[in-house]
């Protein structure tokens, strides 16, 4: 599994803060959806390389 970038508070306080838009709820696959395009900025790699483990290029 890729290294992630989010440490646990800070995912939880990045959670609330998207969930207070009113347009996102608590659902597992969030974090990884967004640990993906994070991962993807870091290493500035293409869509179709993300790792598996971020689940599916096209819906990440």
């Amino acid at each position: 599994m890729p290294r992630l970038m989010l440490t646990d508070k800070r995912w939880q306080k990045l959670l609330q803060l998207m969930k207070s838009t009113g347009r996102i709820y608590n659902k597992p696959e969030h974090r990884m959806t967004f640990e993906g395009i994070l991962f993807r900025l870091r290493t500035g790699i293409p869509w179709r390389d993300l790792p598996t483990e971020f689940g599916s290029w096209s819906a990440v």
